[in-house]
């Protein structure tokens, strides 16, 4: 059967969606996106989502086409229509289809806002990493300076991803003036002595949704959490590594740029995180 799709009102088969050619998704970048987890057919903090994406529309002056309990429902029958049990619904707003190609802005007032969903069907709980680790390598951070908005921009994390599994590593974290900002797609963590360190929010780095859950989870835990920038050297002396991100979820890190971390297996404090994670999403998903 088909996947079925959402395209500016429209539920549609895959084959039959399109959008212009004209869209300045395509044509600028000039997009947000959004990617809801799903458990059990259900949503992993939709409402977080929902936040980030008006703060991020709201940084680009860009019009929602949707209102937030539309869009809820949306995701839901997105989810009921494919059957996804485990999976992903990825969410993009562009600025819309002019008749033409500009780099001003259209009129909010006659050119409405384009909205695209789609689902994607994969396991995310049992995710194989999640037993082995992940090898990272490090990469000079050289993006746009506003990495706190969720923009489609992702032509240079997708070059590092490339140039991690050339390097064969799985992922690439990125370093802007000696200090690690985050990972391709996902927020970097290093813990030392049980203390988890994690760079502290700003323009630097997207504000994780599943960052701040994490985090919160760790806190009730009575694990201690240190929220400021490290370096790749610190990094590599550290007793352990994650990464968290909706479609990981906390992902261990057992290698950074070829230096093995304690006994090159996911340490206790990931793994933990990651069951804590799991069980939460799974109490609350709705």
């Amino acid at each position: 059967m088909s996947r079925i799709v959402y395209v500016n009102g429209e539920y549609l088969p895959e084959e039959e969606a399109k959008v212009s050619i004209f869209d300045r998704g395509f044509l600028f970048a000039d997009a947000v996106y959004e990617v809801t987890s799903v458990l059990g057919g259900k949503l992993i903090d939709f409402d977080g989502h929902a936040a980030r994406l008006q703060r991020s529309l709201g940084e680009l002056d860009m019009a929602n086409p949707i209102e937030i309990e539309d869009l809820r429902q949306v995701h839901r029958e997105l989810v009921t229509r494919n059957d996804i049990d485990e999976g992903m619904i990825y969410l993009q707003i562009s600025r819309g289809a002019d008749n033409d190609r500009d780099f001003v802005f259209p009129d909010a007032e006659t050119v409405p806002s384009s909205i695209v969903l789609f689902t994607q069907s994969k396991p995310l709980t049992q995710a194989p990493a999640a037993k082995t680790g992940l090898k990272v390598i490090s990469i000079e951070d050289i993006r746009w300076g506003r990495r706190d908005i969720k923009t489609v921009q992702l032509l240079y994390p997708s070059m590092g991803k490339m140039m991690a599994k050339k390097a064969g590593a799985d992922d690439a974290w990125m370093v802007e003036d000696g200090e690690v900002t985050e990972g391709t797609s996902n927020n970097a963590y290093i813990v030392k002595d049980g203390r988890i360190i994690t760079r502290h929010l700003g323009r630097e780095i997207l504000h994780g949704i599943t960052r701040a859950a994490v985090l919160r989870f760790a806190r009730e835990a009575q694990m201690q959490v240190e929220e400021r920038a490290f370096t790749i050297e610190e990094a590599q002396q550290a007793d352990e590594a994650f990464i968290t991100s909706a479609s990981a979820f906390v992902m261990p890190v057992v290698e950074i740029d070829g230096k093995t971390l304690g006994d090159g297996a996911p340490g206790p404090v990931a793994q933990r995180l990651r069951e804590i994670y799991i069980e939460e999403s799974r109490n609350t998903a709705s």
